[in-house]
């Protein structure tokens, strides 16, 4: 059974990572870059072809991230490629099209798995609204109570459920929650609440409220193009909140995930359907896009803002100054996945 659990990782991540290579592919050969290699995975090759556009497609045998190999990226960088063809001397619009290609994929894509798997099967919306509260639990000893709906968290406004619980994992003063609460009457009150801790077998800590969410069912052709883009932006909020705990210390490294960590959330879906199925694979989509996105560097974000320093100043950054900062990125990268995978390991047995 793992096996088939491995297999649907990597024909997963194979498949987010094709559609977020191919954004770049695609308008780089639109504008004439010259590109060397499309490349699925990383390390070793086990699968080339050379096609009649003279470029190697590989398949790589670590079937994490891929890359558009192509000339000039950030500098003049071959004396056998026509000056025209390189990306560094393309306009500035058109390299910003190219960097962005692959996350705009993703976000597509995701979005489109949303909408059908909605039409198909209905899209459930948690909202920050209680449905019903455990008793005697920290919600009920509060004074919560079914039908009262969460405007803010610590002083945070709360729009969706995936928001909101991302604002109870983050560190509060004394473990202590404010909460602004809205009646089913419209009346508004704070309520403070401190919920249960409980450590795991793997050492992680839990906290626990005791309250039932509202969901509501989205369907019919309308409702799924509604459930996709709420979907959507609920899903990047939540990310954008994880990336602010982390930074500012209230998010521990270990609530995050690498591949090990993919491979366990795959493992136990398989039982869940493909609906639940699908909704893996956009949100995976959304976290690829989300990430690269990022204005770090050696992401695609970070070459954009680059990009974007270029045209403030009004001529290019120094190439080797850029260099260096994407291979420092990459080295850091490379760290902090070895360190969550090390944690997952040791979390998984």
């Amino acid at each position: 059974m793992w096996f088939v659990s491995l297999l649907i990782l990597i024909f997963i991540l194979g498949i987010i990572i094709l559609v977020h290579e191919f954004g770049h592919f695609i308008w780089a050969k639109i504008f004439k870059v010259h590109i060397y290699e499309f490349s699925i995975g990383m390390g070793p090759i086990i699968f080339t072809h050379k096609g009649k556009d003279k470029i190697d497609y590989n398949i790589r045998a670590i079937p994490l991230g891929g890359f558009v190999s192509m000339a000039g990226e950030v500098y003049e960088d071959d004396e056998k490629i026509d000056k025209k063809s390189f990306m560094c001397n393309k306009p500035w619009w058109q390299r910003i099209i190219i960097l962005i290609a692959g996350v705009t994929n993703n976000f597509i894509m995701a979005l489109l798995i949303l909408f059908v798997s909605a039409l198909i099967w209905g899209g459930n919306i948690s909202l920050p609204v209680v449905d019903d509260v455990v008793k005697d639990f920290p919600m009920e000893k509060a004074g919560v109570v079914a039908g009262d709906k969460i405007l803010e968290i610590n002083g945070r406004k709360v729009n969706n459920w995936d928001a909101a619980q991302i604002l109870f994992i983050m560190e509060s003063k004394d473990n202590k929650y404010d909460l602004k609460i809205e009646n089913k009457d419209g009346k508004v009150r704070d309520v403070i609440v401190q919920p249960k801790i409980e450590k795991g077998d793997d050492g992680i800590e839990t906290k626990t409220f005791g309250i039932y969410i509202k969901t509501d069912t989205l369907t019919g052709f309308l409702g799924s193009i509604k459930y996709a883009f709420l979907k959507f932006g609920s899903i990047v909020e939540s990310m954008a909140l994880t990336i602010e705990g982390l930074f500012t210390g209230k998010i521990s490294l270990q609530a995050l995930s690498g591949p090990v960590g993919m491979y366990e959330v795959i493992d136990s879906s398989i039982g869940y359907g493909l609906n639940y199925m699908l909704y893996i694979v956009a949100f995976l989509s959304i976290n690829v896009g989300f990430i690269n996105i990022l204005p770090f560097p050696a992401f695609d974000g970070g070459r954009v803002f680059f990009l974007i320093i270029e045209k403030i100043k009004g001529s290019p950054v120094n190439s080797k100054f850029e260099n260096t900062c994407h291979l420092i990125g990459f080295a850091l990268l490379i760290l902090l996945m070895i360190y969550i995978t090390i944690q997952d390991i040791f979390r998984f047995f």
